[in-house]
């Protein structure tokens, strides 16, 4: 086969490469370089069908091994973190399935009363966003955007499909539905702005797959006391990168996982360490939706830089 220029490589068109090293610089409130936030996955599961993680081997349906295992995060392990949180004075964003309203509507509406931001995150994870039709992955968006404000009195403006999963379209969709950002997008340390088809605007705010407890402990089988210390890690390294350039650490969790008391032990080190950082004024803790509105409004100051 001779040499030959074989053409660029299919590309989703939602933005360009832009290296880190070579952008605008900005802070966050206060003068920090680095903003951190929580995602606090809350999430139900159909009994005897779908999909959802495991702690052993899927068995037929109905798997209860598994079923129950998650359902420990709803009755335990979601309270346990929220104390925690309150402890620590920490905010949170929950990431709600609206199948909770019908669950336990109790454990949204206590995040509510904290001052949480909720992010749309899907009726529940047993099913894929990504295998539905237009029509019908629109009427999810927005139906799950009406639930939360008719239960919760809040409007979500940011959204993580269930399993990350998406449809070419599911950006598009999000603007139109109202909603301003989208943590589905792992690719960078910074908020990127994205097209869509009707010149609305979306943002990525970057959503942790290595800082995030069922890759590390589901996945690769990781102790509780190694991914706490991943977190201090990232924190460390981050607030040194911060010199150069603002950045922005997610740490995604789950209560079925970290709300088991042997790990809810380490992340309590984990984030006390995150919490100190604050004190000193380094970090920024904070939630992805204030993230959005911070970018929003340096995007309208600035709008030659952060086209």
């Amino acid at each position: 086969m001779s040499a030959q220029y074989l053409g660029p490589l299919p590309d989703h068109g939602r933005f360009g490469y832009s290296a880190i090293t070579r952008r605008p610089d900005y802070a966050w409130p206060g003068g920090a370089r680095l903003a951190v936030y929580i995602g606090f996955n809350l999430e139900h599961f159909a009994f005897g069908e779908g999909l959802g993680a495991g702690i052993g081997p899927v068995s037929p349906a109905p798997d209860v091994l598994n079923h129950s295992w998650r359902e420990y995060g709803n009755r335990v392990g979601a309270w346990r973190c929220l104390e925690l949180f309150d402890q620590l004075g920490l905010p949170t964003a929950a990431i709600v399935n609206t199948a909770l309203y019908d669950h336990c509507p109790e454990l949204v509406a206590a995040c509510v009363d904290r001052g949480d931001e909720l992010v749309g995150h899907g009726h529940t994870n047993a099913e894929r966003q990504g295998a539905l039709d237009e029509a019908s992955e629109r009427e999810l968006l927005a139906l799950c955007r009406e639930r939360m404000a008719a239960h919760s009195g809040q409007v979500p403006r940011g959204w993580l499909s269930p399993w990350i999963s998406e449809s070419r379209v599911t950006p598009d969709l999000l603007a139109e539905t109202g909603y301003a950002y989208t943590l589905n997008w792992c690719h960078d340390d910074q908020p990127q702005r994205m097209r869509t088809r009707s010149g609305r605007g979306l943002w990525a705010v970057p959503y942790p797959q290595e800082l995030n407890d069922i890759p590390m402990i589901v996945g690769r089988q990781m102790d509780g006391k190694d991914f706490a210390q991943m977190v201090i890690d990232q924190c460390d390294e981050m607030l040194v990168q911060a010199r150069s350039q603002p950045l922005v650490m997610g740490i995604a969790l789950h209560p079925y996982l970290v709300g088991q008391p042997y790990r809810l032990r380490h992340l309590r080190r984990a984030l006390e360490h995150v919490a100190a950082a604050r004190g000193r004024g380094e970090v920024w803790c904070t939630t992805p939706g204030a993230v959005c509105s911070h970018m929003e409004a340096l995007a309208a100051e600035r709008p030659a830089e952060f086209a």
